[in-house]
Formats: structure tokens, C-alpha cells, sequence
């Protein structure tokens, strides 16, 4: 226990909670005064003041005393995905029935805030993003916050509605979608205040579909990246995940990112975008040297700790100080018990964070994360199928893996 340590772990927890230094001080009949000398390491609360402050911030006396971080945060893209079936797609100018609506969250943040959550209802999750003032908006977050999710950091735009998606979906299975980018277009490091987080790692995603966080910045090259740098600066772990794109500038908007990224996770094509390395050979087969080679390209860029891609059939994971390439098949799931794959590489994202925050090896890792994105194959939308930690390692005992050519 230190001055530094726990003053900085009071201003955090203090900003999380909404107070400024002078209603602290009120609340434990101190000067604020008092409360600054703290929160800039110059001297300690007295011991009969540590149970009052844990009760003002709903902690433990001992989480205090630590002052240690604690859970995952999520940032960045929010949207309400609407699902729209029909018999088949129909030609322009016609007109086609629509048999069934459903709703479901979509989007980096609600998918694997809430994934994690049900993997584990223990790790303090919170999201951080960027909502209109509508009723969609109180839908996602509100599904959220069933989960036990702390939504507190979710701001409102006043001018742009809660982003969206309708899908049109064929009885084939095949889907079309149709998106607006809404209040996730303006969500940027204005809505964020980087020292009240208290958490251990910030996912932040998805590059390329948050317009104001893709934009070109003089110093880092993009915003997103001086966002990550910022956060790495107080302290917490960051990573990144990419939305697949025909249209982007990858090289240009990804790369700056990853320079300060602890993590980075990208699919199979979107990181060969990153090289030009084909990640399939001319049969169809994985080309694992050049997916290895990619891996090892992104980790050049200035990842700190690991790479992870993610395909259908297998996971991959470089551990950068090492440079230890581990691959893992995929689960073999019968093709009639497959009901959807929106969101299989949320799933496998959600996972990867549970696994790396609980200190898994890499084969580990890989090996939970791809029976998470398994799992939710069993739904149709992004979160119904995921399971619980040990639900998932019970489904792990069940399936066997694929076989690689």
C-alpha cells in the first residue's frame, strides 16, 4: 500500500462516482483540500476513513487499500440490429412480404460486453459509447444493463439517432444489410474520461465503422490511436478489433492504431489486408506461413503483447515477446445444429478478453475462444447461444476439432 497507488485509485473511483472533490469531502466532513493532498499522493486517509470511502464507492475496504484496477471496459460502436425475414430478396421495383420482425443488440460493445458477462458474472464490465435520444437507444442499453452491465459511461447525442441495421434475411439463410451509422459516427475521445477508468484493459471497436475515431490526427495518425496511447498512459492494457470492409483505407486507419494496442484482433482477411499475404492457398486451404507472417508484420507495428486472428476453421495466436505462433482447429459443429453466425467473432473476441484477463496460456486461450464463437452458432442472433465459463468447457469435452489440410 502507497500514497500514489491509493490516491490515484480514490480520484478514479471518486470521477466513476460522479463527485467532485467537494462533495467527497462533504460526505466524510473533511476539507477538499484534504481530499486533493490524497488523490495526489501526498498523504493517506485515515484508517477509520477507508470504510467510509469503500461504502461511498461500493467497493471492499481491501479493493481500496489495494488500489488496484479491476474488470474490462468496452468501447465504442453501439447499434440495434433489426431482423427482417423474407422468402427471397426481391428484384427492384417489387415488393416482397416480410413474415417476421425480431430486435437484438448488435455491435462491438453490447456483443462483447455481454458475452463476457455471461461467461462470467463475476468481472466488473462497463461500456463506453455513444447512443441517440430515442427509444432504441434505451433498448441496447437497457439490455446492457440486464446483464449487470455498468452503462453510466454510455453519453446521449442530442442529434443523431441510435445506430441501427436491418436485416433482411432469406429463408436460404443468406442476409442483406442495410446500415445507418448514426450516433456512433460521432462518438469520440471528447465522450470519453480516460482517469476515471478503474479497469485492467479497453477493447475498443470497431475501427473502421467509428467515423470520428477513423479520422486522420497530425501527431498518432489517427484519432483512435491517440485514444489508445492516452489510455495506455493511465495505466490500462488496450486492445482493438476491425470490421471487415471492401471499401477501407486498412493500412492507413489500422496501423497507427496498433502502435498502441497490448492486444489486437483482427479475422483472417482483415489482416491480410494489412500485407497483401493471401491467408488461403489456391485449394482453399489455409496458408498458415502466410498467416503466421502477417501476424508477426501487425506485432512489428508495435503490438505489446499478443495478435490473435480468428477464421471459421482455426484460431491463431502470437505472443509478441516470445514470437510463439499457436494454432488451434475450430470446433466441428453438425451443419443441422448450426442456426446463424452473426456475431461468431464477437463471441471469439469476449472469450479471448475473459481468457487473457484470467492469465490463460495460449493454447488455452485459443481453445476457449473458439468453443465461445461455437457456441454461438447455436442462435441467430449475436448473443443468445454463449454459455458460461463452465458450460463452454463442458461443450469443449463434446465436440471434437477440425481437421486441417
Amino acid at each position: 500500500m502507497d500514497a500514489k497507488s491509493i490516491g490515484s485509485a480514490i480520484a478514479r473511483l471518486r470521477k466513476k462516482t460522479g463527485l467532485t472533490q467537494a462533495e467527497l469531502a462533504a460526505k466524510l466532513n473533511i476539507s477538499d483540500k484534504a481530499v486533493s493532498r490524497w488523490e495526489n499522493g501526498l498523504g493517506f486517509p485515515e484508517v477509520t476513513q477507508f470504510p467510509a470511502l469503500a461504502a461511498i464507492f461500493g467497493i471492499s475496504v481491501d479493493q481500496l487499500m489495494m488500489g488496484k484496477r479491476s474488470g474490462i471496459a468496452l468501447a465504442g460502436n453501439i447499434l440495434v440490429d433489426t431482423i427482417k425475414e423474407i422468402e427471397v430478396y426481391p428484384e427492384k421495383g417489387m415488393l416482397v412480404n416480410i413474415t417476421n420482425v425480431s430486435r437484438a443488440v448488435g455491435g462491438a460493445v453490447p456483443n462483447t460486453a455481454i458475452d463476457i458477462a455471461k461467461i462470467d458474472r463475476s468481472i466488473p464490465i462497463s461500456v463506453i459509447g455513444k447512443v441517440g435520444d430515442d427509444e432504441a437507444g434505451q433498448y441496447v442499453v437497457g439490455q446492457m444493463t440486464r446483464h449487470g452491465i455498468d452503462c453510466s459511461r454510455v453519453v446521449v447525442s442530442p442529434d443523431q439517432p441510435t445506430s441501427f441495421t436491418d436485416v433482411m434475411s432469406e429463408a436460404t439463410g443468406e442476409r442483406t444489410f442495410f446500415h445507418a451509422k448514426g450516433a456512433n459516427a460521432e462518438f469520440s475521445p471528447k465522450d470519453v474520461d480516460l482517469s476515471s477508468l478503474d479497469c485492467v484493459m479497453l477493447h475498443a471497436g470497431y475501427i473502421l465503422l467509428l467515423d470520428a475515431m477513423d479520422k486522420k490526427d497530425e501527431e498518432y495518425g489517427t484519432v483512435m490511436a491517440r485514444f489508445l496511447h492516452d489510455a495506455q498512459a493511465e495505466g490500462i492494457k488496450t486492445s482493438v478489433d476491425v470490421v471487415s470492409s471492401t471499401t477501407a483505407d486498412y493500412k492507413g486507419t489500422i496501423l497507427p492504431a496498433l502502435k498502441y494496442c497490448n492486444f489486437a484482433f483482427l479475422n483472417e482477411v482483415e489482416s491480410s489486408m494489412l500485407t497483401d499475404l493471401d491467408p488461403y492457398k489456391e485449394d482453399g486451404s489455409l496458408n498458415m506461413d502466410n498467416i503466421q507472417k502477417t501476424m508477426e508484420f501487425i506485432a512489428s507495428q508495435g503490438v505489446k503483447e499478443k495478435v490473435i486472428v480468428h477464421c471459421k476453421d482455426c484460431g491463431f495466436c502470437l505472443d509478441v515477446p516470445t514470437g510463439t505462433f499457436t494454432a488451434v482447429p475450430s470446433l466441428e459443429i453438425p451443419k443441422e445444429q448450426i442456426r446463424g453466425s452473426v456475431g461468431a467473432g464477437d463471441a471469439f473476441c469476449a472469450a479471448s478478453l475473459y481468457a487473457i484477463y484470467k492469465g490463460y496460456d495460449d493454447k488455452s486461450l485459443l481453445e476457449f475462444a473458439s468453443t465461445a464463437a461455437a457456441s454461438n452458432l447455436f442462435s441467430e442472433n449475436s448473443i443468445d447461444g454463449m454459455k458460461t465459463r463452465a458450460e463452454l468447457e463442458e461443450m469443449m469435452k463434446e465436440y471434437s476439432r477440425k481437421t486441417l489440410k
